[in-house]
């Protein structure tokens, strides 16, 4: 799973805990240079990203709106030890590009940021919750995470499967409470997410995954290796955007195109980490580089090769443009730079 690195971020403390980092206030000339790359690709776009459109601008906004909301969302109160652990990774920056993409669809089938933002928000963290779990040592036992050391290195593996335990709890919570919209688009927004994260989708990938690895790559086709990243990654970037586009009261048509796209970038993904986990730094990702050879994990390059790999990846990004044809050209913009700069991001 992706990360940034959080040294290149200033933070605000509005807590009395040095441990525990308030929202990060992200800078437009410090992201700038991570999102540089989807400005310059409009051209492949069939004309339907314009210069005029500021991505960075739009994520620097998008991203600030879900990290204030989020702070909110889940204050440090008794018992401190336990939202101490919750805020550590909640808050520890990321380029939010879950909570992005459910904003993003649900202004895009007409609904507003304000009405995104609980889905959003209860998205980002499952997510938080998946990266807390997948560091234990008992999954992938990892050290760092966002250029920071791991929540159970913080705060003990007891604690750590518990603020992952509470984060479940709250996302729900807050979709639930928070989301100003009729009943039925809650419960089914609820629905989704439920099914998002259980054994028909996270945990189906991650036991996958966990089983799968040191097995002989002649036994193991790709069709598993798509299952795990389908289910483990795949899975719950394809849940932000169809909550966005529910909330947001997109029709069934648009919530199934919609749910196509963001499978194909969810997979897309994936592929992009496998690749760059074999051709970047530990300090250039934020996490531990080559972590998936040493652990001889299935990844995409090691099934297909690197150049394969890459030509996969460039499939996956055009099969996401295609499901986008038919919404309006200015409220597709975000979508289509997002799905760029999954396919081009580095790190």
């Amino acid at each position: 799973m992706t990360t940034l690195n959080l040294s290149i971020f200033p933070s605000v403390k509005i807590s009395s805990s040095a441990s525990i980092p308030g929202f990060i206030k992200i800078q437009p000339f410090l992201l700038r240079r991570k999102l540089s790359t989807v400005l310059s690709v409009t051209a492949r776009d069939e004309g339907i990203i314009h210069n005029h459109f500021n991505f960075t601008s739009y994520m620097i906004g998008k991203a600030n709106a879900v990290n204030e909301a989020l702070d909110s969302a889940v204050s440090l109160r008794e018992p401190i030890k336990i939202h101490e652990a919750i805020r550590y990774s909640l808050l520890a920056g990321g380029k939010r590009v879950r909570p992005v993409l459910c904003i993003a669809a649900c202004e895009l089938v007409g609904g507003e940021e304000s009405v995104a933002l609980p889905a959003a928000c209860a998205v980002e963290m499952i997510h938080t919750m998946s990266l807390i779990h997948d560091d234990l040592p008992c999954m992938d036992n990892d050290d760092l995470r966002r250029g920071k050391p791991t929540n159970h290195k913080v705060f003990g593996e007891d604690v750590a499967v518990l603020a992952g335990d509470a984060l479940i709890s709250f996302a729900f919570e807050h979709l639930a409470t928070s989301t100003a919209v009729s009943t039925a688009r809650v419960v089914r927004a609820i629905g989704e997410l439920a099914k998002a994260i259980g054994s028909k989708g996270l945990v189906a990938g991650q036991v996958v995954d966990l089983t799968s690895g040191g097995m002989d790559q002649n036994d193991v086709g790709l069709e598993v290796l798509e299952f795990i990243h389908v289910h483990k990654t795949a899975v719950l970037l394809e849940a932000a955007t169809v909550l966005g586009a529910i909330v947001g009261g997109g029709s069934d048509e648009e919530v199934e195109k919609l749910r196509r796209f963001a499978r194909c970038i969810g997979l897309l993904f994936q592929v992009v980490d496998d690749i760059l986990d074999v051709t970047k730094s530990s300090e250039e990702l934020g996490k531990t580089a080559g972590k998936d050879l040493i652990a001889d994990k299935l990844t995409y390059p090691k099934l297909m090769g690197l150049e394969k790999s890459k030509d996969f990846a460039d499939k996956l990004l055009s099969d996401a443009h295609e499901q986008l044809h038919g919404f309006d050209s200015s409220r597709v913009k975000p979508l289509l730079a997002l799905a760029n700069y999954i396919a081009k991001r580095q790190n």
